[in-house]
């Protein structure tokens, strides 16, 4: 889940606008990728159960 805007990242359905593809793991996203709501980088995502 994102620290600033909340977003939460599901690894079933990725983020294909920002060519990350459904079935990626969190470990596997690029510590480029940056939050497709408010821009925040990938370290400021912290591990939340659901």
């Amino acid at each position: 889940m994102c620290l600033i805007c909340g977003w939460i990242y599901d690894e079933a359905t990725g983020d294909i606008e920002h060519g990350i593809k459904p079935g990626t793991s969190w470990a596997d996203v690029p510590m480029n990728w940056t939050c497709p709501e408010c821009g925040a980088r990938k370290e400021d995502f912290e591990m939340v159960r659901i």
